[in-house]
């Protein structure tokens, strides 16, 4: 009898260490920490991980839904707080509240569908060298003298344009957002379909503005030894995405998925978010001087109400046909 819960063990352990997990996920994701994360986690399951990208988290996220009834991932990571919520609704998330959940500092923030890895709160984040006056509030993007020179991200299709859209209805109120949006769009250089390729912009000084987040100031300081890019946190107040990672519903390889859940509340994952993800840590884990130094702290924190989350595709067909026409 022993023998043959020995062999049933060593038959599960080789079926969850041979299997190849795959993840979904936004660029950032992929071209960022994952590459240093994820060969700590091979190494210590004896696994493959198979991180595919479709640019943003919209993408992300159609996509699951489209391969609902034949899923092809295990793992989604980078879901916003609305769209962790879209994708409950949608019946596509295994319920799933990992063991090391304990260790999150934000009780609030623990969820049975989706894991918090990370948050950190919006900002505006503009090139010092071309940017003397910076806007202070969500009105002044609307003035004469940004037109052309900032970039805004795709609700639609990105979690950091979804946030900086809820951004505006929690700061403005649902009525008041929709006028802003409507002023605003005539001063946008451009959409973008994710944040990845908004930060390109910025960098290669196409843009001079963009949305991103108030860790960029400590992102500058560590990349170019001096502050490049400053972020500004409108005076209306901040507002703060969370990113979550969940095991898809359906998934070939569960087991596996539970476990790299499990491994993204470890030390070994949350010490690379600083510097990697800059985004906070939702564990006690040690921040880099620069975090320290050169990220603000928003002194008000704004959210939507909750009936904004249900009314979500509402909102942005309202959103399209307000901006885009």
């Amino acid at each position: 009898m022993k023998r043959a819960v020995l062999l049933l063990v060593l038959i599960s352990t080789f079926v969850v260490y041979a299997a190849q997990l795959v993840i979904y996920t936004s660029d950032s994701f992929a071209g960022g920490i994952a590459k240093v994360v994820i060969p700590k986690f091979e190494q210590m399951y004896k696994c493959k991980v198979k991180v595919v990208s479709f640019g943003s988290m919209g993408d992300v996220l159609a996509r699951l839904i489209a391969e609902k009834n034949s899923p092809k991932a295990d793992v989604v990571v980078g879901l916003n707080q609305q769209q962790l919520m879209k994708a409950v609704a949608e019946g596509i998330l295994e319920k799933f509240r990992p063991v090391n959940a304990k260790n999150i500092v934000y009780r609030g923030l623990v969820t049975d569908y989706g894991t918090v890895y990370d948050y950190g709160a919006l900002a505006m984040i503009y090139n010092v060298e071309k940017i003397k006056n910076p806007p202070k509030s969500f009105w002044d993007l609307t003035k004469p003298e940004y037109k052309g020179k900032f970039v805004l991200i795709d609700p639609r299709t990105s979690s950091t344009g979804l946030a900086f859209f809820m951004w505006t209805i929690a700061a403005l109120g649902e009525e008041s957002a929709f006028e802003f949006w409507s002023k605003v769009k005539n001063n946008v250089l451009t959409f973008t379909s994710g944040w990845s390729a908004a930060f390109k912009m910025l960098e290669t000084g196409e843009a001079d503005m963009i949305v991103s987040y108030a860790t960029d100031g400590a992102y500058s300081m560590h990349r170019y030894g001096t502050i490049k890019y400053m972020p500004v946190i409108f005076e209306e107040g901040a507002y703060v995405l969370e990113e979550y990672a969940s095991v898809v519903k359906g998934a070939k390889n569960s087991a596996l998925a539970r476990a790299f859940i499990e491994f993204l509340l470890t030390p070994d994952f949350q010490k690379e978010v600083p510097l990697n993800q800059w985004m906070y840590p939702v564990i006690n884990v040690e921040l880099p001087d620069v975090f320290k130094k050169y990220a603000p702290q928003p002194r008000k924190i704004l959210r939507v109400p909750s009936d904004i989350n249900n009314r979500l595709d509402e909102l942005l067909k309202k959103w399209e046909k307000t901006v885009i026409g």
